[in-house]
């Protein structure tokens, strides 16, 4: 499971907030549930991420193997 803890906690260590990412970014309400949430996000969106909060993926999503 690819998780975004690390997400979060970079925003707030670079100051951004879900709304500047909604203007920088033009990602949407829903997208931003969709993170908080954990579910399926394009490989576009998460590329936009990165360039906004000037990270790489790592800093933003990590996996998680399932215990099944």
């Amino acid at each position: 499971m690819i998780v975004f803890d690390k997400l979060w906690q970079t925003m707030r260590e670079k100051g951004i907030s879900t709304y500047t990412l909604r203007e920088k970014c033009g990602i949407d309400s829903k997208t931003v549930r969709r993170l908080r949430a954990n579910d399926n996000i394009e490989t576009k969106t998460l590329s936009k991420l990165c360039t906004v909060l000037e990270c790489t993926l790592s800093d933003i999503a990590e996996f998680i193997p399932d215990e099944t």
